[in-house]
């Protein structure tokens, strides 16, 4: 049975400041494009049965960088929608509310512009599980995305509930393999550079 390889893009101008990045479309910083060259010795000559890319150019770049030819573009796998909080670091955010503040916890729903919940980020993620173990019989699966659908992603895989996320930090510019043991769902590797 095959596996799924999640590859979170490199690093971007906002991930490296700590801004909250969904729907802008940022490119790679130079750095980000390194990070995702250095991925192709271990990535780049691994065959896949499919390649799945958020249709952000973050991804689309650090794919190509990487050597990985998309099968397709899945507007499942973008990145959670901030809304209010966009362009937003966690300490602004925190600070504005006058307490810790957390994604994980507090969601993304503020002002007049609400984001997405972890909830409607775990239904996306479920379809692309659902049609990824539908080709793992014929090999492995490459998902090219963004750090907290990833998460929300991996949680899912393990059958936790989407804000289980929280448990797992994947930096910008790695990857993660979600695998099997006993045909049984398990992280077999994570945040790997």
């Amino acid at each position: 049975m095959g596996e799924i390889v999640v590859l979170r893009h490199g690093q971007t101008e906002w991930s490296l400041s700590g801004q909250h990045t969904g729907v802008t479309d940022l490119p790679l910083l130079p750095e980000g494009e390194e990070q995702a060259r250095r991925l192709a010795d271990q990535l780049g000559h691994r065959p896949f049965a499919e390649v799945w890319v958020s249709p952000r150019q973050r991804a689309r770049r650090t794919a190509e960088l990487v050597g990985l030819t998309p099968t397709g573009t899945d507007e499942d796998l973008v990145e959670l929608d901030y809304g209010a909080y966009e362009g937003r670091t966690t300490a602004e955010i925190s600070e504005e509310l006058g307490r810790e503040w957390s994604i994980w916890v507090d969601g993304a729903i503020a002002g007049d512009t609400p984001g997405e919940t972890l909830d409607d980020v775990g239904v996306r993620v479920d379809r692309v599980l659902q049609r990824a173990r539908a080709v793992l019989d014929d090999g492995d699966v490459a998902l090219v995305a963004h750090g907290h659908v990833l998460r929300v992603l991996a949680a899912r895989w393990l059958g936790l509930e989407p804000a289980a996320g929280r448990l797992f930090a994947l930096p910008a510019g790695s990857y993660g393999v979600l695998g099997h043991e006993h045909r049984r769902p398990v992280l077999t590797g994570w945040g790997l550079h």
